[in-house]
C-alpha cells in the first residue's frame, strides 16, 4: 500500500463512523420496538437501509482484505466520495490466484454479514425486515454480476474489467482517465 496508508485511514474513519450510526440507529429503533407512526416507521426504515449499506461496505473490504492476504495490487480512491468501490483491483498486475482471493474475500464477508442478519436483529422489528429483504437482494446481485466473473476466472477465461479494476493500457476505460495506476 505504499504511498496510500493516509486514504486507507480515511475509509477506515469514514466507514467506522457509518457503523457507529448504523449502531446507534439500533439502540433507538430497539428502544421504539415496533413502530406505531410515520416516524417510528421512518426510524425503522433508514435503520434497515444504513444496515444494508453496512453489509455492502463489510462486502468491500471482505474484497480488500482478500486482495491484501495474497499480496495484490490496488488502487485506493484519491476520495472516500469518488467511487462507491473501495479500492481498484489491478487486473493487469495481479495473477488469477489473487483475483480468487480477492474475490473469496468479498463473498466470505457476506456469508458472515448473511448469517449475523439471520441470528442477531430482533424477528418481527420493520428494521429487521428491511434489512433482510434489501440484504437479500444484494446476495442475488452477487450471485449475477460478481459468481460469473469469478467462475469465468476460474476456468480460465479472460480477467475482467470495468469500473471496480484498474484498466489494461490502451482499452477505451484507460483512454477515458478511468484506468489509472499508482505506485503500490
Amino acid at each position: 500500500m505504499h504511498k496510500q496508508w493516509n486514504r486507507f485511514f480515511a475509509f477506515v474513519l469514514r466507514d467506522s463512523l457509518i457503523i457507529a450510526l448504523t449502531l446507534a440507529l439500533w439502540a433507538y429503533t430497539l428502544n421504539l420496538g415496533k413502530p406505531h407512526g410515520l416516524l417510528q416507521a421512518a426510524a425503522h426504515i433508514a435503520t434497515g437501509l444504513l444496515t444494508v449499506f453496512v453489509g455492502y461496505l463489510l462486502h468491500e473490504w471482505g474484497h480488500l482484505i482478500g486482495a491484501w492476504i495474497a499480496g495484490g495490487t490496488f488502487v485506493l480512491p484519491a476520495s472516500v466520495t469518488e467511487t462507491p468501490f473501495l479500492f481498484r483491483f489491478d487486473n493487469v498486475r495481479n495473477s488469477r490466484a489473487q483475483f480468487v482471493s480477492m474475490s473469496l474475500g468479498g463473498f466470505a464477508s457476506s456469508v458472515l454479514f448473511v448469517a449475523f442478519l439471520a441470528l442477531v436483529p430482533p424477528w418481527g422489528l420493520l428494521a429487521t425486515w428491511v434489512a433482510q429483504a434489501l440484504t437479500a437482494a444484494g446476495v442475488l446481485a452477487t450471485f449475477i454480476i460478481e459468481v460469473p466473473m469469478f467462475i469465468g476466472v476460474v476456468r480460465g477465461g479472460p480477467m475482467p474489467t470495468g469500473t471496480a479494476f484498474v484498466s489494461p493500457p490502451g482499452t477505451p476505460a484507460d483512454r477515458a482517465g478511468a484506468g489509472g495506476s499508482s505506485a503500490l
